[in-house]
């Protein structure tokens, strides 16, 4: 067994070295891809016409297709590459990143999901300002949701920079800097051009891709182990270049030093599904409440299944190629499944599964802007600027020069990462969406007395508390992954969670119990009624 895995370390450096000896194949894999789903966003963008058409596909899915889509939103770059590089490297605290992404989802399912489908119309501030003053609240949730969108996009660009990157063979920063720039204009097109319709199918085909490339893989790895788990283990504690090497199959080789950090990034990712912009806008694109259960629990399995498959594919990864090569590849820990396909199958697997990395990145990447333009266009143009008073063509030509500006802060943003781990870098944007979105969006459907000003000191609060840690801590300043390598940190955790996401609850209390001014209880009365039983949603979604 040993002398197999040593012939197969062997062949996997040698080939490490000669990946870009065949960019023509991978590119071509490539090609194929973005030819294939620009004719779909093409195909599906003819019936673009309302902002109903743009923002949420007309409605028109299914919950089993919407639930791919979900999945297909969900599983971003940092699910793939991001989840198996920090298992090969981390063991056991790198699978933590799966677990959360995964409860994540209850949480999301039992206390937003079909509350937020009755009682919204296109965005997370139609939800907010439905019973609070219309401005002050719409301009504070955008503002979140565009940060939230914003931190998104640059794991995704980091992702995107490095994959290429290994394909290619590029290793010098204009090179990867370039690539970026492809994928953010490539990701414009898309969203223009299809509009929310364009960019689920993009999502449904990625989805079964990912999942089908996933599997295929992970029963590959597990053949090679004689269909043996125990093995497979056994087999990573040997290459491992942790101290002792069975660390990694135990808790505490990467927060073991301060086991804050972990609390804080757990309640992050817990917390942050359910106050993500571009997830809960996909509930919209169904005709019912119903169907919104539907697309969610299809969703769950799906996701799943995916973070089940990415045990194995992390500590196979760990096991064929080792930590040590992966680190040294181009992409760095971002590249431990692309590698793990080019052990497995040799080059055609490698320009299959990175094909499917980049639609991956494509679709999510889709999903951000195109949920960053709704928030811009629909709730800071339309609302709080023209005060409703829009042609019905003017929101959509606000949101499509929206989709350009985001674009082009996107490619920039992305430069600037690169070589950041991916699940790292989406830590953060689910720590911003807990911090900032979450306690609003509870209070407003939960909690009758909530009001204007406890909404928007809880918003702008959690989002400078989250932000502000961010900033002071090792993420920018001191460490060899900072964005600074100089000077040293102020706050000593990486993951701000711990502190801005109780903040955010807090200030959402404390700005509600100071206000004087009642809310309307009539309408608060309406909001409790609608979201619970959907009496009146279907009404408000077709006018």
């Amino acid at each position: 067994m040993n002398d197999v895995l040593g012939a197969i370390h062997t062949a996997i450096e040698s080939s490490v070295s000669t990946v870009e000896n065949n960019p023509l194949l991978n590119m071509s894999i490539f090609g194929a891809f973005v030819a294939i789903t620009l004719f779909i966003v093409i195909r599906a963008s003819r019936n673009n016409k309302t902002a109903a058409d743009y923002y949420a596909a007309g409605r028109s899915f299914t919950g089993p297709q919407n639930g791919f889509a979900i999945s297909g939103d969900y599983l971003s770059a940092a699910s793939f590459l991001g989840i198996c590089g920090a298992i090969a490297i981390n063991g056991y605290d790198g699978f933590l990143y799966s677990i959360g992404f995964l409860v994540a989802w209850l949480v999301a399912l039992l206390l937003v999901a079909e509350l937020m489908r009755n009682t919204g119309k296109f965005t997370m501030a139609d939800v907010l300002s439905f019973r609070l003053k219309q401005g002050p609240v719409r301009m504070a949730a955008a503002i979140t949701t565009l940060a939230v969108c914003f931190f998104y996009l640059l794991a995704q660009m980091a992702g995107a920079g490095g994959l290429v990157a290994l394909l290619l063979g590029i290793d010098d920063a204009i090179g990867i800097s370039l690539v970026v720039a492809v994928v953010g204009v490539l990701m414009i097109v898309y969203v223009l051009v299809g509009g929310m319709k364009g960019t689920t199918w993009v999502q449904i085909v990625k989805a079964f891709l990912l999942i089908g490339g996933a599997l295929v893989m992970t029963i590959w790895v597990l053949a090679i182990n004689g269909f043996n788990l125990n093995t497979l283990l056994e087999s990573a504690v040997a290459q491992s270049t942790s101290d002792p090497q069975d660390a990694i199959l135990g808790p505490g080789l990467q927060y073991g030093a301060n086991p804050w950090d972990f609390i804080s990034l757990a309640i992050a990712l817990v917390l942050g599904t359910a106050g993500l912009p571009h997830v809960l806008m996909r509930f919209y694109t169904v005709p019912t409440a119903k169907e919104a259960r539907r697309s969610v629990v299809w969703a769950i399995w799906l996701i799943g299944l995916f973070y089940l498959l990415t045990l194995v594919l992390g500590y196979g990864a760990g096991a064929l190629v080792g930590p040590e090569t992966i680190k040294a590849a181009p992409g760095g820990v971002n590249s431990a499944a692309p590698l793990l396909a080019l052990a497995l199958g040799g080059p055609l697997l490698l320009g299959f599964i990175s094909a499917v990395a980049f639609a991956t990145i494509l679709a999510v990447v889709a999903g951000l802007t195109i949920t960053a333009a709704a928030s811009f266009a629909h709730d800071i143009y339309a609302n709080v600027v023209k005060k409703g008073n829009v042609p019905p063509d003017g929101e959509v030509k606000v949101a499509r020069r929206t989709v350009v500006v985001i674009g082009v802060l996107a490619i920039l943003g992305g430069i600037a990462v690169q070589g950041q781990n991916v699940a790292f870098l989406v830590a953060l944007a689910f720590a911003v969406a807990a911090s900032a979105n979450l306690p609003t969006i509870l209070y407003s459907l939960f909690w009758r007395r909530f009001n204007t000003r406890g909404a928007v000191w809880s918003m702008y609060g959690g989002l400078a508390a989250a932000i502000i840690l961010i900033v002071l801590s090792p993420v920018f300043w001191g460490a060899e992954t900072s964005v600074f390598k100089v000077g040293t940190a102020i706050w000593p955790l990486n993951n701000p969670g711990i502190v801005s996401i109780p903040l955010g609850f807090f200030l959402g209390w404390l700005g509600t119990v100071t206000s004087r001014k009642p809310e309307d209880p009539v309408k608060a009365a309406e909001m409790e009624v609608r979201s619970l039983t959907g009496f009146g949603a279907e009404k408000a979604t077709h006018h």
